[in-house]
């Protein structure tokens, strides 16, 4: 049976019987706390703007956005979620060739399949703990050269990096400091980096790995964020991207289809990252669950457990006896989904990934999984 994306509760309802409303989603990576007060008193109350189309360049929305990033407004693209920049972005930089850093999220590789790119894995090393040796990714890129020369006489090299920054599933992070060290070789070689920071948000420190102050310095550098996770809001669709490649903005903005953020969402965008209650509720709560879990996963002599920056922990059983098909089994019968990631490039059904919930909800997965291994 493949493993099932933190999505797919309907198919879980199916075949487990069990109502999907009854399920602790741990597989899904979203905010537990759901959506703010302010945010559903103030969408409550502006219910109207659905009556008219929104602003077609979405000038206040990127203003917003500015603030709460510190980017350039004139930078910044929005989205029907960070998928569709995802895609459009892939599209107009249509590379030859592409190095996606993994294990990975499959939106990347489906993208670049369908743009014809030759696809290229670069798997972080579970024995390092999954942290990126910078050197040793340049190296991987010069030795993918495809023989054909480039302008100037130059080895073609792939002409795309795609990383994610914490990184889906593992959730190691590559710092500020070794990102600009990657950007500065990939601009020395024309090489396009698009890093994708869904979760940079839940990091213990935002700012030590951040790539957004480093788009204005690299114009070979696109950062992509969305509001699902952080922000509990998957179904707004609200994505937004950061580059200052102009000729790549206007590129993706010829691409894209008017009005695919919708007038509701472009409302919420205005505001939603005003919420400094929320952002330090947020981060207190996540940082907290994370260390306790963390700390209670180490302390099982039988799991090897991984250094988290994001709002989940990879994890992986040493037992073989215990898979993570296994866990996922024990946990969903007790209405809890977790995440088997056997069908992660470069994993196997040893390792399992779940986000932190509310401390109730972490407490009694925690319970369920050293239970299987006493």
């Amino acid at each position: 049976m493949a493993a099932f994306h933190g999505s797919d509760l309907e198919k879980i309802e199916q075949i487990y019987g069990i109502k999907k409303e009854e399920i602790t989603g741990f597989g899904a990576n979203v905010n537990p706390l759901g959506l703010s007060p302010f945010m559903k008193d103030y969408l409550a109350a502006h219910l109207d703007v659905l009556c008219a189309y929104p602003d077609r360049n979405y000038t206040a929305l990127r203003r917003a956005i500015a603030d709460y990033t510190g980017a350039d407004a004139e930078n910044i693209m929005v989205g029907n979620g960070s998928t569709e920049l995802i895609s459009a972005a892939i599209q107009a930089i249509h590379p030859h060739a592409a190095v996606v850093l993994g294990p990975a999220y499959s939106e990347y590789e489906r993208e670049l399949t369908l743009a014809g790119s030759v696809l290229h894995y670069y798997d972080l090393c579970a024995e390092k703990d999954f942290v990126l040796d910078v050197e040793d990714l340049e190296r991987f890129i010069m030795e993918h050269a495809d023989g054909a020369k480039a302008a100037g006489g130059k080895l073609r090299l792939p002409g795309l990096l795609v990383l994610c920054n914490p990184n889906n599933p593992t959730s190691s992070a590559v710092p500020a400091s070794q990102m600009r060290l990657l950007l500065s070789f990939c601009r020395e070689n024309n090489i396009f980096v698009m890093t994708d920071e869904t979760y940079a948000e839940f990091a213990p420190s935002v700012s030590e790995i951040t790539s957004i102050p480093l788009a204005g310095e690299y114009d070979n550098l696109l950062v992509l964020r969305g509001v699902s996770k952080f922000w509990s809001a998957p179904g707004l669709r609200l994505g937004y991207a950061v580059t200052s490649n102009g000729e790549l903005r206007g590129r993706i903005d010829a691409a894209k289809n008017p009005w695919t953020v919708s007038s509701l969402a472009d409302a919420a965008g205005q505001i939603m990252f005003t919420d400094k209650e929320y952002i330090e509720r947020t981060r207190s709560l996540i940082g907290k669950e994370r260390e306790r879990c963390i700390q209670t996963l180490a302390a099982i002599p039988e799991l090897k457990v991984y250094p988290a920056y994001a709002n989940f922990v990879l994890a992986r059983s040493l037992n073989p006896e215990i898979t993570a098909r296994t866990l996922f089994e024990a946990a969903i019968r007790r209405k809890m989904m977790i995440r088997d990631c056997s069908d992660f490039h470069s994993l196997n059904d040893s390792y399992f990934r779940f986000c932190f919930m509310l401390p109730e909800d972490n407490t009694r997965l925690l319970t369920c999984i050293r239970e299987l291994f006493a």
